[in-house]
């Protein structure tokens, strides 16, 4: 018998916005500064936004169907963006840390 693969998964959701909280906290200037840290902090985003992505496409088609307010094709179509091309918009990504993924998780009750 397989286990329930949905109560994992949000729980890395979860962690998911303990990063992204983290993340937002250092500001949106230190994000985007042409430093060590800012290089640091946008691969950081760009690792957030993976493991987002990635997370819910594993999650089961049933459970995806439950919530159909959740824009899950949107979430593999910004990771589809940043896993092809070389040079992504810091903003869309600042975007996506700050307001697309904090959405997620609010949908889903994280």
């Amino acid at each position: 018998m397989n286990e329930d693969p949905v109560p994992r998964l949000l729980k890395n959701l979860a962690q998911i916005g303990a990063e992204v909280a983290f993340l937002v906290g250092k500001g949106r200037t230190a994000y985007v500064a042409d430093t060590m840290e800012g290089a640091l902090l946008r691969n950081a985003g760009d690792r957030i936004l993976m493991k987002a992505a990635i997370i819910s496409e594993e999650l089961p088609d049933d459970f995806k169907t439950q919530h159909a307010d959740v824009d899950w094709v949107g979430i593999n179509r910004m990771r589809d963006l940043e896993a092809h091309c070389d040079k992504v918009n810091d903003d869309l990504l600042w975007a996506a840390v700050t307001v697309r993924i904090p959405a997620l998780l609010t949908e889903l009750g994280l």
